[in-house]
Parts: C-alpha cells; sequence; structure tokens
C-alpha cells in the first residue's frame, strides 16, 4: 500500500491499514519528510507522471486532511483510471443497511454509522464519531473526533465538522461550510458559511 499525504492524517491512516492487513510501504508526498514513524520508502510526489505509474490501482490511499486538497488529488488519479481504497478501522460499529463509497473513504477506530446513513467519496469520519439514522454525508466531507450527527442530517461536499460537535436531528448543512470544534448547530447552514458556538452561529454575522 501506498499513503499519499504523510503527516499527521497519515499517521492516522497508516495505523487503520496496519490493523486491516495492509501494511503501507511507501508514501508520496510533495517533499521527503525528516520524521518517518512508519519507515516508508519516499517514491517523490504523486503530480509527477514518473511516480504517479507506480501508484498501483487499488493499492493506494489519499491521506491528506484539508477537504479541497485530497479532491484534486483523487480526482487526478481517477483521470488515470486509478480508485484509491477505502479504508476502515476494525473497531467500528456499521449497520449492514448504510451505504459507504468504496473510493477514498476513512473510518477511523470507534466510530458508529446507523441504520440507511449513506457516506459519500473521499470523506473522512474521525475517532469515535456517531453518524445517526439517514444522515448523508456528502462527499470529501470530513466529521470530526466525538462528533454527533442525530438522524436525518445532511453534510454538504467538502464541508467539516469540527471535534466534538452537536447537529441536531434533521439539519441541512450545506457545501464547504466550517463547524467550529464544540458547536451545537440547531438550524440550517447554507454553502460557504463558517460557524461556531452554542447555539452554532454564523462568525460573519457577529
Amino acid at each position: 500500500m501506498i499513503l499519499i499525504g504523510y503527516s499527521g492524517h497519515g499517521y492516522v491512516a497508516a495505523g487503520i491499514l496496519q490493523k486491516m492487513g495492509k501494511k503501507p510501504i511507501a508514501y508520496c508526498d510533495s517533499e521527503k519528510k525528516e520524521y518517518n514513524p512508519f519507515s516508508l520508502e519516499y517514491l517523490g510526489s504523486e503530480r509527477d507522471s514518473a511516480v504517479s505509474t507506480q501508484i498501483p490501482d487499488k493499492g493506494f490511499f489519499v491521506s491528506i486532511g484539508d477537504n479541497g486538497i485530497r479532491k484534486k488529488v483523487i480526482e487526478a488519479l481517477e483521470k488515470q483510471g486509478k480508485t484509491p481504497l477505502t479504508i476502515i478501522h476494525p473497531d467500528t460499529s456499521i449497520d449492514p443497511s448504510a451505504s459507504i463509497d468504496n473510493s477514498g473513504v476513512m473510518i477511523s477506530a470507534g466510530v458508529r454509522i446507523n441504520p440507511l446513513a449513506q457516506i459519500g467519496k473521499g470523506v473522512i469520519l474521525n475517532t469515535g464519531c456517531i453518524i445517526e439514522h439517514e444522515c448523508i454525508i456528502g462527499d470529501y466531507a470530513h466529521i470530526g473526533p466525538g462528533t454527533i450527527l442525530c438522524g436525518n442530517v445532511k453534510v454538504g461536499e467538502g464541508t467539516f465538522v469540527g471535534a466534538g460537535s452537536v447537529v441536531r436531528q434533521n439539519i441541512t448543512i450545506g457545501n464547504n461550510v466550517l463547524i467550529g470544534a464544540g458547536a451545537v448547530v440547531v438550524k440550517n447552514i447554507p454553502d460557504n458559511c463558517t460557524v461556531i458556538g452554542n447555539p452554532a452561529r454564523d462568525m460573519n454575522k457577529g
């Protein structure tokens, strides 16, 4: 397995891969890392055509925490006919009726996904978050550690929900939204907003 992106998020991905019996052996990044805790071989940047030819279909994972960059990297590799693995920590609870995209999703330890939830492409579900019944998580969203999405919540593409947030049932969150850590979301949030607090409020509106 090859990691694309090798820093904090990459270390978590490496741990999940090892738990899955898929030990990473190399990484791609914009530069060689001095800190190499998993002793991986550095291949170079995935943007280099000579390097990208070494990346096998379904033999890599894009371990980049930034939603926008992760999307660009996955889409660029898909144009070359290459699909990233979806990785799921063994210590998760996923209802059989839930739907999880098979392209570049990361599900960390302690995550709970309840009936009829839908998880899109390139989504990160971080440690211990709860995705309740019928929630829909859009492509390339990131749900932070310990977050709780109550039933029928919709999270838009590219949205980041900070650690420890709680989103009330039947809430719709737009695309490219940033929700601060610990926020309590009780109203719908339109696209491209940044919200914080309890109850969550738009930072640009005071």
